[in-house]
């Protein structure tokens, strides 16, 4: 399979797709980054740095660090434009981030299941539209969907269905996340 195989009429062209799909994910890794830098210093913030929740959100944050790496690699290499939401993504983020961990830390544990349970189906739709054509980047999706989906594990075991108002703060979260990469794919 190619990665045009399949399309419809108005789908985009391979090489559209593949353009959005580094696009979108780069913007959403530096999202992530940015989430877990406001979660980070609201835990300095209220002192709360020396614990299990902060030796977590600092794990999770060097995955996305390394994620964003990556996609900021394809960009320079494939050509591809960056959003122009990235100024938007880096405040909202960060202040997502930081509400969240001052909301407690199981809220900062739900703020992850939202948004990497939206990535996980994100990622599979990519990585059922890229063919053979684009293994590389199907295989680099497919990674970090399994990485995403291992911090939803951790963010679960740690107590997340806990938080205040659980579905109304992990379904507010989630609409945004899709808002959001709906808005990067294009702009």
């Amino acid at each position: 399979m190619i990665t045009a195989d399949g399309r419809n009429p108005g789908d985009p062209e391979p090489r559209d797709l593949v353009e959005r799909v580094i696009r979108v994910d780069q913007a959403g890794e530096f999202g992530a980054v940015r989430i877990y830098e406001g979660q980070l210093a609201a835990l300095r913030w209220t002192n709360r740095a020396r614990t299990d929740t902060h030796r977590k959100i600092s794990a999770m944050a060097r995955a996305e660090r390394e994620h964003r790496r990556v996609f900021d690699k394809l960009l320079v290499e494939r050509r591809v434009r960056p959003t122009v939401l990235s100024p938007l993504w880096s405040l909202a983020g960060f202040g997502l981030g930081a509400v969240t961990a001052l909301m407690g830390d199981k809220a900062a544990m739900a703020c992850t299941v939202a948004i990497e349970e939206t990535i996980d189906e994100h990622y599979a739709s990519q990585a059922a539209a890229l063919g053979d054509d684009e293994a590389e980047l199907r295989t680099t999706v497919e990674k970090f969907r399994a990485d995403e989906l291992a911090h939803r594990d951790e963010a679960l075991a740690s107590g997340a269905e806990q938080a205040p108002a659980y579905p109304a703060l992990t379904a507010a979260i989630k609409a945004g996340s899709r808002l959001a990469i709906w808005l990067s794919t294009r702009i």
